[in-house]
Protein backbone atom coordinates (compact mmCIF):
# COMPACT_ATOMS: atom_id res chain seq x y z
CA UNK A 1 0.00 0.00 0.00
CA UNK A 2 1.03 3.41 -0.92
CA UNK A 3 2.32 6.34 1.13
CA UNK A 4 -0.93 8.24 -0.20
CA UNK A 5 -3.11 5.02 0.19
CA UNK A 6 -2.33 4.48 3.37
CA UNK A 7 -3.10 8.48 4.12
CA UNK A 8 -6.61 8.11 2.55
CA UNK A 9 -7.25 5.15 4.70
CA UNK A 10 -6.61 6.78 7.84
CA UNK A 11 -8.77 10.47 6.95
CA UNK A 12 -11.41 8.62 5.29
CA UNK A 13 -11.45 5.03 5.83
CA UNK A 14 -14.00 5.72 9.03
CA UNK A 15 -16.25 7.84 7.15
CA UNK A 16 -16.17 4.98 4.13
CA UNK A 17 -16.86 2.40 6.00
CA UNK A 18 -20.09 4.46 7.60
CA UNK A 19 -21.39 5.38 4.18
CA UNK A 20 -20.52 1.94 2.14
CA UNK A 21 -23.15 -0.36 3.90
CA UNK A 22 -26.48 1.86 4.00
CA UNK A 23 -25.92 2.87 0.09
CA UNK A 24 -24.76 -0.62 -0.86
CA UNK A 25 -27.79 -2.00 0.42
CA UNK A 26 -30.46 0.49 -0.29
CA UNK A 27 -28.45 2.72 -2.83
CA UNK A 28 -30.29 6.38 -3.21
CA UNK A 29 -33.06 5.39 -0.94
CA UNK A 30 -30.99 5.82 2.12
CA UNK A 31 -30.87 9.92 1.06
CA UNK A 32 -34.07 10.87 0.73
CA UNK A 33 -33.07 14.14 2.47
CA UNK A 34 -30.10 14.91 0.11
CA UNK A 35 -32.53 14.21 -2.81
CA UNK A 36 -35.65 16.16 -1.75
CA UNK A 37 -32.82 19.14 -0.66
CA UNK A 38 -31.51 19.35 -4.53
CA UNK A 39 -34.60 18.68 -6.12
CA UNK A 40 -36.51 21.89 -3.86
CA UNK A 41 -33.22 23.82 -4.58
CA UNK A 42 -33.32 23.08 -7.98
CA UNK A 43 -37.09 24.30 -8.10
CA UNK A 44 -36.10 27.59 -6.14
CA UNK A 45 -33.46 28.87 -7.77
CA UNK A 46 -35.99 28.15 -11.25
CA UNK A 47 -38.19 30.42 -9.63
CA UNK A 48 -35.98 32.62 -8.31
CA UNK A 49 -34.36 33.44 -11.41
CA UNK A 50 -37.63 34.10 -13.07
CA UNK A 51 -39.26 37.37 -13.03
CA UNK A 52 -42.53 36.67 -11.54
CA UNK A 53 -41.07 34.56 -8.76
CA UNK A 54 -38.12 36.44 -7.75
CA UNK A 55 -40.54 38.47 -5.36
CA UNK A 56 -41.81 35.60 -3.83
CA UNK A 57 -38.38 33.44 -3.18
CA UNK A 58 -37.27 37.08 -1.45
CA UNK A 59 -40.49 36.78 0.52
CA UNK A 60 -40.61 32.99 1.62
CA UNK A 61 -36.46 32.42 1.76
CA UNK A 62 -34.60 35.08 1.55
CA UNK A 63 -33.02 36.38 4.82
CA UNK A 64 -31.20 39.78 5.30
CA UNK A 65 -30.08 41.62 8.67
CA UNK A 66 -32.56 44.60 7.52
CA UNK A 67 -35.58 42.36 7.88
CA UNK A 68 -37.64 42.41 11.46
CA UNK A 69 -35.95 38.82 13.50
CA UNK A 70 -39.25 37.44 13.81
CA UNK A 71 -39.82 37.46 9.97
CA UNK A 72 -35.78 36.03 9.57
CA UNK A 73 -36.55 33.54 12.00
CA UNK A 74 -39.69 32.16 9.97
CA UNK A 75 -37.72 32.46 6.88
CA UNK A 76 -34.58 30.61 7.75
CA UNK A 77 -35.69 27.01 7.61
CA UNK A 78 -36.20 28.24 3.64
CA UNK A 79 -33.29 30.00 3.11
CA UNK A 80 -31.02 26.81 3.50
CA UNK A 81 -32.35 25.97 0.15
CA UNK A 82 -32.30 29.43 -1.74
CA UNK A 83 -29.07 29.87 -4.01
CA UNK A 84 -27.64 32.80 -4.52
CA UNK A 85 -28.07 33.65 -7.87
CA UNK A 86 -24.77 35.20 -9.14
CA UNK A 87 -23.34 31.90 -8.68
CA UNK A 88 -23.70 28.60 -10.86
CA UNK A 89 -26.37 26.81 -9.26
CA UNK A 90 -25.28 22.86 -10.30
CA UNK A 91 -21.89 24.01 -7.86
CA UNK A 92 -24.71 24.35 -4.89
CA UNK A 93 -26.87 21.27 -6.01
CA UNK A 94 -23.30 19.05 -5.75
CA UNK A 95 -22.46 20.07 -2.65
CA UNK A 96 -25.81 20.07 -1.60
CA UNK A 97 -26.16 16.20 -2.87
CA UNK A 98 -22.47 15.11 -1.69
CA UNK A 99 -22.85 16.44 1.69
CA UNK A 100 -26.30 16.00 2.69
CA UNK A 101 -26.12 12.44 1.45
CA UNK A 102 -23.23 11.50 3.44
CA UNK A 103 -24.36 13.48 6.46
CA UNK A 104 -27.50 11.87 6.21
CA UNK A 105 -26.12 8.54 6.14
CA UNK A 106 -23.97 9.09 8.87
CA UNK A 107 -25.64 11.09 11.46
CA UNK A 108 -29.37 10.52 10.25
CA UNK A 109 -31.54 12.66 9.00
CA UNK A 110 -33.01 14.51 11.86
CA UNK A 111 -29.57 15.54 12.99
CA UNK A 112 -28.24 16.27 9.54
CA UNK A 113 -31.47 19.01 9.34
CA UNK A 114 -30.28 20.32 12.97
CA UNK A 115 -26.37 20.91 12.26
CA UNK A 116 -27.18 22.59 8.90
CA UNK A 117 -30.26 24.64 10.55
CA UNK A 118 -28.17 25.66 13.58
CA UNK A 119 -25.42 26.79 11.00
CA UNK A 120 -27.39 28.53 8.85
CA UNK A 121 -29.07 30.24 11.82
CA UNK A 122 -25.43 31.21 13.63
CA UNK A 123 -25.00 33.22 10.15
CA UNK A 124 -27.94 34.97 10.11
CA UNK A 125 -27.54 35.85 13.61
CA UNK A 126 -23.85 36.66 13.20
CA UNK A 127 -24.79 39.68 10.63
CA UNK A 128 -27.07 41.41 12.51
CA UNK A 129 -24.11 41.33 15.33
CA UNK A 130 -21.40 42.33 13.01
CA UNK A 131 -23.93 45.49 11.73
CA UNK A 132 -24.00 46.51 15.45
CA UNK A 133 -20.68 46.20 15.83
CA UNK A 134 -19.69 48.36 12.71
CA UNK A 135 -17.12 48.12 10.14
CA UNK A 136 -14.35 49.94 12.71
CA UNK A 137 -14.69 46.30 15.00
CA UNK A 138 -12.54 43.35 13.61
CA UNK A 139 -15.35 41.32 13.96
CA UNK A 140 -18.02 43.90 12.46
CA UNK A 141 -19.70 44.69 9.11
CA UNK A 142 -20.15 47.57 7.20
CA UNK A 143 -24.21 48.85 7.08
CA UNK A 144 -24.15 48.04 3.58
CA UNK A 145 -24.30 44.53 4.37
CA UNK A 146 -27.89 44.88 6.45
CA UNK A 147 -29.73 44.49 2.96
CA UNK A 148 -27.49 41.62 1.44
CA UNK A 149 -29.28 38.21 1.72
CA UNK A 150 -28.03 35.53 3.94
CA UNK A 151 -25.63 32.69 2.37
CA UNK A 152 -27.99 30.06 1.53
CA UNK A 153 -27.35 26.53 1.34
CA UNK A 154 -23.68 27.11 1.37
CA UNK A 155 -23.23 28.06 5.49
CA UNK A 156 -25.04 24.30 5.54
CA UNK A 157 -23.00 22.39 3.62
CA UNK A 158 -19.55 24.13 5.80
CA UNK A 159 -20.96 23.30 8.90
CA UNK A 160 -22.16 19.37 7.98
CA UNK A 161 -18.31 19.11 6.37
CA UNK A 162 -16.37 20.47 9.44
CA UNK A 163 -19.11 17.90 11.81
CA UNK A 164 -18.56 15.04 9.46
CA UNK A 165 -14.58 15.28 9.68
CA UNK A 166 -14.76 15.88 13.38
CA UNK A 167 -17.02 13.00 13.92
CA UNK A 168 -15.15 10.45 12.05
CA UNK A 169 -11.56 11.84 12.45
CA UNK A 170 -10.79 13.15 9.41
CA UNK A 171 -9.27 16.33 10.65
CA UNK A 172 -7.43 17.28 8.18
CA UNK A 173 -10.37 17.61 5.50
CA UNK A 174 -12.18 19.62 8.30
CA UNK A 175 -8.76 21.66 8.48
CA UNK A 176 -8.68 22.19 4.86
CA UNK A 177 -12.62 23.19 4.81
CA UNK A 178 -11.78 25.62 7.73
CA UNK A 179 -8.67 26.92 6.31
CA UNK A 180 -10.28 27.66 2.94
CA UNK A 181 -13.39 29.44 4.77
CA UNK A 182 -10.68 32.25 6.11
CA UNK A 183 -8.93 32.55 3.09
CA UNK A 184 -12.30 33.41 1.59
CA UNK A 185 -12.56 36.07 4.07
CA UNK A 186 -9.46 37.39 3.85
CA UNK A 187 -9.00 37.66 0.22
CA UNK A 188 -12.89 38.72 -0.50
CA UNK A 189 -13.86 40.11 2.63
CA UNK A 190 -18.08 39.88 2.25
CA UNK A 191 -21.10 38.94 4.50
CA UNK A 192 -20.79 35.70 3.50
CA UNK A 193 -17.31 34.63 4.21
CA UNK A 194 -18.02 35.93 7.94
CA UNK A 195 -21.35 34.31 8.36
CA UNK A 196 -18.94 30.94 7.12
CA UNK A 197 -16.50 31.23 9.79
CA UNK A 198 -19.74 31.88 12.41
CA UNK A 199 -21.12 28.73 11.25
CA UNK A 200 -18.26 26.81 11.33
CA UNK A 201 -17.63 28.47 15.10
CA UNK A 202 -21.44 27.55 16.14
CA UNK A 203 -20.71 24.19 14.80
CA UNK A 204 -17.55 23.63 16.52
CA UNK A 205 -19.20 24.20 19.73
CA UNK A 206 -21.78 21.37 19.28
CA UNK A 207 -19.07 19.40 18.62
CA UNK A 208 -16.75 19.58 21.95
CA UNK A 209 -20.29 19.78 23.80
CA UNK A 210 -20.94 16.19 22.18
CA UNK A 211 -17.53 15.12 22.75
CA UNK A 212 -17.44 16.42 26.71
CA UNK A 213 -20.93 14.50 27.14
CA UNK A 214 -19.40 11.35 25.56
CA UNK A 215 -16.63 11.22 27.88
CA UNK A 216 -18.87 11.93 30.86
CA UNK A 217 -20.95 8.93 29.97
CA UNK A 218 -17.39 6.78 29.55
CA UNK A 219 -16.31 8.02 33.19
CA UNK A 220 -19.43 7.07 34.74
CA UNK A 221 -19.77 3.61 32.71
CA UNK A 222 -16.17 3.09 34.08
CA UNK A 223 -16.56 4.34 37.43
CA UNK A 224 -19.94 2.13 38.05
CA UNK A 225 -18.34 -1.07 36.29
CA UNK A 226 -15.42 -1.45 39.17
CA UNK A 227 -15.65 -4.11 41.26
CA UNK A 228 -16.60 -3.59 44.91
CA UNK A 229 -13.65 -3.00 47.29
CA UNK A 230 -12.09 -5.79 49.09
CA UNK A 231 -13.56 -6.01 52.91
CA UNK A 232 -10.57 -6.91 54.99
Amino acid sequence: MTTLARWARAEWGRLYAAVRGPLAERRWRAVPLAGAAVCLTAVLHLVHSQAWGYRFVQDAGGVRAVDPLWLALLRTPLSLFVPALDLPVWGALVQILLVFGIAELCLGRWRTLAVAYVATLAGTLYARLGIRLGPHSPLGLPASDAWVVDTGPSAAVVGLAVVLGWRYRAYITASVVIAAMVVEVVLKENLAGKEHLAAIMAVLVLCGVGELRQRRSRDRAGSGSGAPPIQS
